[in-house]
């Protein structure tokens, strides 16, 4: 017995506006609530993250022949977003209650020692 036909598409109303809103919403309110200096700083992770992907990509699709230097390569990019998220949790004005013991400048020379050791050990693994 063939009984009448729905569609799926039609008895299931999918709201393909409520998605893109929910993200505008999310945007401004970053663009209208977050200091321009944790702007620059996620700028910065944005671009961290997007050059580790590469490297990635770049190693699988092309070639890995200098491993130690993707390995450096993207080992750096890790591990200095690390610095950076710490760095942004320790300047935000949000987590004050957390960092009290913490100025901005004491966590911008720990991010910029850690960012010296780091490459130091990168350097050296390039061999």
């Amino acid at each position: 017995m063939a009984g009448p036909k729905t569609s799926t598409a039609a008895t299931s109303k999918s709201s393909p506006a409520a998605s893109p809103s929910a993200v505008q919403s999310l945007w401004q309110a970053y663009t209208d609530t977050t200091p321009s200096r944790l702007k620059l700083i996620d700028a910065f992770l944005v671009f961290l993250m997007l050059s580790g992907v590469m490297q990635f990509v770049y190693c699988i699709l092309v070639t890995n022949f200098p491993f130690n230097a993707f390995l450096a390569g993207f080992g750096s990019c890790v591990g200095q977003f690390v610095l950076t998220a710490s760095l942004r949790m320790q300047v935000n004005p949000e987590n004050k209650v957390e960092f009290k013991e913490v100025s901005p400048e004491r966590a911008f020379a720990d991010f910029a020692l850690g960012s010296i050791v780091l490459h130091f050990f990168v350097f050296n693994f390039l061999g």
